[in-house]
């Protein structure tokens, strides 16, 4: 489904805004449940929109781990001066 200039994406006669970044780009809509959909750009999933609600709700980040990585210790480091 194309976004419209607006940033809109069109089901049935809703109107849901998604954003104006995606105007005139494809994204994908899959229905997961009765009145939800999953909205999708190139692999990640954007968000869900609810047809009670009106609108799109945010998914998880793809770009956020799964789990917090620990960090690495501290290397002591040998300053020479002079």
């Amino acid at each position: 489904m194309r976004v419209t200039r607006c940033g809109r994406i069109c089901i049935g006669r809703p109107k849901i805004n998604l954003s104006s970044v995606f105007a005139g780009q494809i994204v994908g809509i899959r229905e997961v449940d009765e009145q939800i959909w999953l909205v999708s750009f190139l692999e990640y999933d954007l968000g869900y929109f609810d047809k009670e609600r009106d609108r799109v709700e945010p998914g998880p980040s793809p770009f956020m781990p799964d789990k917090v990585l620990t960090m690495c210790p501290e290397q002591d480091v040998n300053h020479v001066t002079g």
